[in-house]
């Protein structure tokens, strides 16, 4: 089928583009301000409104009230900068826009991301850009900024007809500040406006000459030059250098401050006659075209000392010092990143304590979380991208390598590292409280900024992926493997001690990832969910004449017996009930057993997982001699035994996610296991 312009053309929305490039007089942006005083947000201000209209999520973690942002999982970019686990430094980071916004001090400091490489700095300073450009475009974040419209007769003012604000000033700066008071209180912003209005200082260099050059033409009538002003929307965009600006370090030798904060126009001096005139300079430096948005430094800290200097007089005084020009107020938003070698230089830095004190330190760890970690490997390795089979728990066993390389060992000597890890994502542990979690956290002071980086993990997946040993599908072990062997070359590695700690981490994971699919078969041998019902009311039925010190009739016999206390046993020791609690574990079961009663409820095992465990760990005892596991690994297998098996892989499949040959791998990787007698019930 043919596609015609008139077909695309469809897919525009014209009332959109028609919102976004609206252009009006100055009395017609005193009525946009009056209606939505959100317009004169500053900086700080519309970067927190941002981060807010995404909403919150609260949610209490180790008796700790936190809260989760949604803008940082990048939601509108299809999460593909989504930043998981670090809900504690994007709170304190959140906090820092918040108290900036009110004019608390913070929108003074540069706000600096510090933390080992790859733990989502640069990624968190990427959101933060694309975020606003985004905002930009909908009603709750316009921007508006204006450009002179002259006569030919008054052209030789600025040097054209049209000459916007070279740094997209608000229009409102064109108000002198003595009067700007009173006209803020007749537009209703000090009832209206939620924030304190930050909105001073003068207009750009360019335009305050343009300014004072029409004043003197129309002989100070404020009125008419003001004519000459056309309001337009401001879209934010990085590409276009309008709002968000972006700077790196170069080499040191061919470092030019002229890069932050503009330079001369040499062809245009001839034309003005000065090289000290406005209209003859660029004001293009990152410094300039960031107005009314966000500056990225990247590795800030490498950059040259006079660079530095720029920051203190741009963060303090939000005011920068173009060359040849006094001092040009900016409002903008200052985010840099740096890791911690060159933080520490700047420590040790008795010259730069200035930098120091105008700076927001803010430390982006690595995550310690396993279900976070996994989730940038999800993201990443996903059916929908990645066509090859990747067996279950591959993404996992890498996270959790990944986790255990950045714990501090536990000091409390009957709590292992993996335990830790386990603590740490939320599981329970019998003996440790979330009181204990915290009391782990505090005495890790460290934990996080040392370890593995997500990158080396994906790098590693991907060189997994491609290698011929997964030619059919990709499975733990290949990717542990890799791990492990890229640990001889890898370029952050300073030490043997480290890369021992690291190869250490890797055996543990192999022996918990044998733990997990051994229970994952069992948990397949014993499916029969028919069978676990009869084991269930059985275990139940002995309970009851048990704690009501009453007999059980044999179904066979019809004999009244005594309750079956090795039954019973054989279960609770499944889930490590010992023989002093077994009393209290009885009736917590009969207990809650009659409370659904009343509520008309039924029992049913699988809502409660402790017992639920049992009765499958149970089962899988009793069957897995009928199945013969360990016959997989003799090259002779019956029809009968073969069928219970095509059953166990079948049920893999369907509830485990494994495709044919995974399943095999595991099922033979198991029953290698039990063939050597190192099954271990769980």
């Amino acid at each position: 089928m043919a596609v015609t312009v008139a077909d695309i053309a469809k897919l525009q929305d014209l009332d959109e583009y028609k919102e976004l490039h609206w252009e009006g007089s100055f009395d017609e942006y005193l009525d946009v301000v009056r209606r939505n005083p959100g317009v004169i947000r500053s900086a700080f201000q519309r970067v927190y409104d941002m981060i807010e209209s995404h909403g919150r999520e609260e949610y209490i973690d180790s008796r700790k009230r936190l809260v989760r942002y949604p803008f940082f999982a990048d939601e509108a970019n299809g999460h593909a900068d989504a930043v998981y686990g670090l809900d504690i430094a994007l709170m304190r980071l959140v906090n820092v826009f918040k108290s900036a916004a009110q004019g608390y001090g913070t929108e003074k400091r540069v706000l600096l991301l510090h933390g080992p490489v790859g733990s989502a700095k640069s990624t968190i300073a990427r959101i933060l850009k694309r975020g606003l450009e985004r905002y930009s475009r909908t009603p709750e974040g316009a921007v508006y900024t204006f450009e002179w419209r002259l006569p030919d007769e008054l052209k030789h003012v600025a040097g054209a007809n049209v000459f916007p604000s070279p740094m997209h000033e608000d229009p409102l700066k064109l108000i002198p500040e003595a009067w700007r008071p009173k006209v803020f209180r007749e537009l209703g912003l000090y009832e209206n406006f939620k924030y304190p209005i930050q909105l001073s200082g003068e207009p750009d260099p360019a335009s305050r000459y343009i300014y004072k050059e029409l004043m003197a033409h129309y002989g100070g009538d404020w009125s008419k030059v003001m004519k000459h002003v056309a309001v337009k929307r401001l879209i934010l965009s990085e590409k276009d250098r309008v709002g968000i600006g972006t700077f790196q370090p170069k080499d040191e030798k061919n470092q030019d401050s002229t890069e932050l904060s503009g330079d001369i126009n040499y062809r245009k001096i001839a034309e003005f006659g000065s090289d000290s005139d406005p209209r003859a300079f660029n004001f293009d430096g990152e410094f300039n075209i960031a107005n009314r948005g966000i500056i990225e430094f990247i590795e800030v800290l490498k950059l040259d000392v006079a660079f530095l200097y720029d920051l203190l007089s741009a963060s303090q005084e939000h005011k920068i010092k173009p060359k040849k020009f006094a001092q040009t107020d900016i409002d903008e938003v200052i985010i840099g990143h740096t890791n911690e070698a060159e933080y520490n230089k700047l420590l040790n830095n008795e010259f730069m304590e200035a930098l120091r004190d105008r700076t927001v330190k803010i430390d982006i760890p690595y995550i310690t979380r396993l279900d976070e970690e996994i989730k940038i490997y999800v993201k990443d390795y996903n059916p929908k991208r990645i066509k090859k089979h990747i067996a279950p728990h591959t993404l996992e066993v890498a996270a959790m390598w990944a986790v255990l390389t950045r714990l501090e060992e536990p000091k409390k000597h009957n709590l292992s590292i993996i335990q830790k890890m386990k603590l740490y994502n939320g599981k329970s542990l019998p003996g440790y409280t979330e009181d204990n979690v915290k009391e782990l956290r505090k005495e890790a002071v460290r934990e996080g900024m040392d370890g593995i980086s997500p990158r080396y993990v994906q790098d590693k997946i991907s060189n997994a992926l491609v290698s011929e040993k997964s030619e059919g599908h990709l499975n733990p072990f290949l990717l542990l493997n890799e791990l492990e062997a890229g640990l001889r070359s890898h370029s952050l590695i300073n030490n043997e001690d480290d890369r021992k700690k690291f190869r250490e981490a890797v055996a543990v994971v192999k022996q918990e990832y044998e733990d997990i699919v051994k229970n994952e078969v069992q948990r397949a041998i014993s499916a029969d969910e028919e069978a676990v019902q009869k084991l269930c009311a059985n275990y139940i039925d002995n309970v009851k004449a048990y704690t009501q010190r009453e007999k059980v009739k044999n179904k066979y016999t019809g004999q009244d017996e005594e309750p079956d206390e090795r039954l019973m046993r054989s279960i609770e020791e499944k889930i490590d009930i010992p023989e002093s609690r077994k009393d209290d574990f009885r009736r917590e079961i009969m207990n809650y057993i009659g409370a659904l009663a009343i509520e008309g409820k039924v029992f049913d095992y699988r809502t409660n997982e402790r017992l639920h465990k049992a009765l499958e760990a149970k089962l899988f005892e009793d069957q897995k001699d009928t199945i013969k596991l360990s016959s997989l690994i003799s090259n002779v297998v019956d029809r009968e035994t073969q069928k219970k098996i095509d059953v166990v892989k079948e049920r893999m499949i369907r509830n485990f996610g494994y495709n044919e040959e995974s399943a095999t791998d595991v099922l033979n990787y198991v029953a290698s296991i039990f063939a050597r007698g190192d099954a271990k019930q769980s």
